[in-house]
């Protein structure tokens, strides 16, 4: 390709933004669930741009989540950061170094497609956790051939305090209401077999004022892209394609959590910045 594609929600319609300029998409490609069934990633690029109609205003308050019918998988312990930190939080710690250098990489699925949050909505931490935090990922956004198509910015939103206390808490820690997070729109880079070159940054405000902020890069990622996507797909299929969280790598001080109202903003260019704030969710919230 020769100028940067994404692609984009907008008023629940799948968008293409190429060269600066917005497009609605006419009825040849009538949703993401049908593109990542049916075109080959060789095709994409050709296939999005013939389906150009005119062009459209982007009201950045009407974008959802860049995600329809797929299944958001996570990566864990990818980083040498992220082995570092759940090896402190946890009780049974030589479990994360093994994962980290382990030949098999942890995977576990994070959410239904209609359960992602999109840029702008409250992001969830659990009313009975104590130690919240969010974790910025590079999301791997994949065809049900599992090829890649693109990538975008996603947040494994994660409750430290309840996977510390024993691994088989994960899926309580890791999937409840509101903890999957993915936006602004999906970089689009069809066939790529290695990791693009990006930074990810993060910055936590509270009442206006940043609390945290960290960056790392792709650069720091323990394992090949093309190895977590074997394994994903080696023995179940994605009729309608999946997003593959790849891990993280900056991590808050322990002594650091969420609170209702903070703000995370996650920036990895050229996707752009995915800004959500943060709301309790369950219980007597």
């Amino acid at each position: 390709m020769s100028e940067q594609m994404f692609l984009i929600i907008h008023r629940g319609r799948l968008c293409l933004q190429v060269g600066g300029e917005s497009y609605a998409l006419d009825d040849s490609i009538p949703s993401l669930d049908w593109l990542l069934a049916e075109v080959p990633a060789a095709e994409l690029a050709d296939r999005l741009l013939a389906a150009r109609g005119a062009p459209l205003a982007i009201d950045p308050a009407q974008i959802g989540p860049p995600v329809d019918g797929q299944e958001v998988w996570a990566s864990g312990v990818t980083y040498k950061r992220s082995e570092e930190a759940r090896e402190r939080e946890s009780h049974n710690s030589s479990i994360y170094t093994r994962v980290y250098s382990a030949a098999r990489p942890e995977l576990f699925m994070k959410a239904l497609g209609e359960e992602v949050v999109g840029p702008g909505a409250p992001a969830g931490i659990r009313y009975d956790a104590t130690w919240s935090v969010p974790e910025p990922e590079l999301a791997i956004v994949l065809n049900r051939r599992m090829e890649v198509v693109g990538f975008t910015i996603g947040n494994d939103m994660s409750s430290r305090d309840i996977e510390g206390e024993n691994p088989l808490y994960l899926p309580q820690a890791k999937v409840y209401e509101r903890s999957c997070v993915l936006g602004p729109r999906i970089w689009l880079q069809p066939g790529r077999a290695a990791w693009p070159d990006a930074a990810i940054a993060i910055d936590i405000r509270r009442a206006g004022a940043s609390v945290f902020a960290g960056t790392t890069s792709t650069a720091q990622i323990n394992r090949p892209l093309a190895e977590l996507i074997d394994y994903l797909g080696r023995c179940k299929r994605f009729p309608r394609g999946a997003v593959l969280l790849s891990g993280t790598g900056v991590v808050p001080p322990d002594d650091f959590t969420l609170q209702a109202g903070d703000e995370v903003r996650i920036t990895i260019e050229p996707i752009g910045t995915l800004v959500n704030s943060v709301a309790v969710v369950g219980g007597m919230a």
